[in-house]
């Protein structure tokens, strides 16, 4: 088989030159129109058409096409031939099975499948018509590849404001993409040109094994201090069938090295005034990259404080913390910032007169109550929990028993809540007895055997004494039940039971006089007569004295019966001797009947009047 296609190329090749010797000689009156494109582009891995179009002004009696590719060497390879009576793909060529060829009226369209980079390259389609003429085209067949997005990254370690001449700020990397794609920095979303001294970009091309290509690029960038605020990217640029299309990096930011050239301290708490008990935070801060280190002292001292990161802690303060704070940078060149700090105070409140004070009853009295601060401050004066003035100055004018007491007064700085001191003075107003109620006499009636509760109220200082005088009721008859006294005050209860027209004196002294208050009880006789209303106890009582009555009656009825018997005055049952003593019975039977009816009132009347007890001690018993 090998043998005959080696015989049969030959042959072949022998034809198509005789065919076209002879086409030659029909070319001054036999004319072809082959018509293909100049480009056509594709994108790698898809399929592409390359049509191939002809007409002849003669009608041919044979047509012959064939397609040729243009290897890398310079020379042409045939991939396929068609005539009137076959149809074949050439074998042993890099696309023996890439590629199909389709025939219509118009011409031939050879499609290839699955395109590769190689495939960039000029594609031949030859016609013959023999004596109707021979015609050639071409088409350059365009692949593109995209690449893969660009990976931007800034020099990890920083640059300097230092440098002289560009320095490298950052690279941009894209791969595998065909044709060459093209890299553009940006700052702050301008593009970055080419300058001779300020910017420069180096770029590096490599093409892979694959035949893509790699491209990274370089930006190199005269740094000042203002870059470290700007923002830099780059963008990829690369072709597709058709168009141009770009791929953009994320921005990023350079780490610039510059020296500090300003530092600024500042009071970062507590906000507001200071005063004293606080804990101040002092802050410092320099503009320079990577930040100096900070120390802080005080104004014309050279002894360092202890810091820690540009943070000064100052707890508790004082006044004495007051004044001027420096903090400097220790760069290449020395630089300061200071700070005034003013700590605010108020100490302990001064009161005047100091602990206490003794009045006489009616005097007048100035008392005063301040601090000393560094702010104005402001004083309230108050008595049991209620403001009773304001100001530095309390006035107490008429002074009266009411006017006695504790004063606290309390100073605090308004424009700095928090600071507050308090102190105060103890008024102590002498005067003779004064009772409550001591002008009028207070008339009081209670029953015989009654108790009553008499009071007595007295303020005055020295603190007065009491003693009371009883008139008319058995001394032994009252009691004090209750006594409370206080730095000016007294108060005395007494118990007393009203036994006739009472007089009761309560008598206060002290060393500036003294002073009575009198009580007159009228006495009201215990009533003997009984009350409609009785009680439970009552009626109990009474029915106890019938119960015993009338045992009694049956006790003396039973006497009197049995006497009369033993004297036989009684018939029992004798019917003469009744007749004759029947007169004389009914005497004594009369007589009995009133017996035993006095023996019954007499009774009655003992049960009624008791023991004839005196009302007094009826009295008691109800009472009890």
């Amino acid at each position: 088989m090998d043998n005959f296609r080696s015989m049969a190329l030959p042959n072949t090749s022998l034809l198509l030159l005789v065919l076209q010797m002879c086409a030659l000689a029909w070319q001054a009156w036999a004319l072809v129109d082959l018509r293909m494109e100049d480009t056509i582009e594709v994108s790698m891995d898809n399929s592409t058409e390359i049509p191939c179009l002809y007409t002849f002004t003669e009608e041919p009696k044979m047509v012959m096409v064939q397609w040729f590719v243009r290897e890398r060497e310079g020379h042409r390879v045939r991939i396929s031939y068609s005539d009137l009576t076959m149809q074949k793909v050439d074998e042993d060529t890099s696309y023996s099975n890439r590629i199909s060829v389709r025939s219509n009226s118009d011409g031939e369209t050879l499609t290839i499948h699955g395109v590769k980079l190689s495939d960039e390259r000029e594609f031949f389609c030859q016609v013959s018509g023999l004596s109707a003429g021979n015609g050639e085209g071409r088409t350059f067949l365009k692949v593109f590849d995209p690449p893969e997005p660009p990976v931007i990254e800034g020099v990890l370690s920083g640059v300097s404001v230092s440098g002289d001449s560009p320095l490298k700020i950052a690279s941009c990397e894209t791969r595998e993409g065909f044709p060459k794609p093209n890299i553009t920095w940006y700052r702050d979303h301008i593009p970055i040109h080419p300058t001779s001294g300020l910017a420069n970009v180096v770029t590096l091309v490599t093409k892979e094994s694959s035949g893509l290509y790699t491209v990274q690029s370089e930006l190199h960038y005269k740094v000042t201090k203002e870059v470290k605020d700007a923002h830099f990217s780059c963008e990829v640029s690369y072709f597709v069938p058709g168009a141009v299309r770009t791929l953009k990096s994320k921005d990023i930011n350079i780490t610039v090295h510059y020296p500090t050239t300003s530092v600024e301290i500042w009071k970062e708490s507590p906000e507001g005034s200071v005063k004293e008990g606080d804990t101040v935070e002092i802050r410092c801060q320099g503009d320079g990259n990577p930040p100096a280190p900070i120390i802080f002292n005080r104004e014309q001292s050279d002894v360092e404080l202890d810091s820690s990161q540009g943070l000064l802690v100052l707890k508790e303060v004082s006044r004495a913390d007051s004044g001027v704070y420096e903090c400097h940078s220790l760069d290449v060149d020395e630089v300061v910032d200071t700070l005034q700090l003013t700590v605010h105070y108020l100490d302990t409140a001064v009161v005047v007169p100091k602990d206490s004070e003794v009045m006489l009853k009616g005097e007048s009295l100035t008392a005063t109550c301040n601090a000393l601060s560094s702010l104005e401050t402001s004083t309230v004066w108050f008595k049991n929990g209620t403001v009773v003035g304001r100001g530095h100055i309390m006035h107490l004018q008429d002074a009266t028993f009411d006017t006695a007491g504790q004063y606290d007064c309390e100073v605090t700085v308004p424009s700095l809540p928090g600071l507050l001191t308090s102190g105060s003075v103890h008024i102590i107003v002498q005067g003779a007895p004064q009772i409550k109620d001591a002008d009028r006499e207070i008339k009081l009636t209670e029953k015989v055997g009654g108790w009553v509760n008499l009071s007595c109220e007295v303020r005055g200082y020295p603190r007065p004494a009491i003693t009371w005088s009883i008139t008319g009721s058995q001394s032994q008859s009252w009691r004090e039940v209750d006594k409370r006294e206080t730095e000016d005050q007294v108060h005395s209860v007494v118990m007393l039971k009203v036994t006739t027209h009472t007089v009761a004196v309560c008598n206060s002294t002290n060393d500036f006089g003294i002073e009575t208050k009198m009580y007159s009880i009228r006495s009201i006789p215990f009533s003997q007569t009984p009350t409609a209303r009785k009680t439970s106890a009552d009626n109990s009582g009474v029915i106890i004295v019938v119960i015993i009555v009338s045992i009694l009656l049956l006790a003396v009825l039973g006497s009197v019966f049995y006497f009369l018997y033993k004297k036989g005055k009684l018939p029992c049952g004798r019917s003469g001797k009744q007749e004759i003593t029947k007169e004389k019975t009914n005497k004594d039977d009369i007589v009995v009947e009133m017996k035993a009816k006095k023996t019954e009132e007499s009774m009655l009347l003992k049960s009624a009047n008791g023991e004839k007890k005196p009302p007094n001690d009826q009295n008691s018993t109800l009472s009890s």
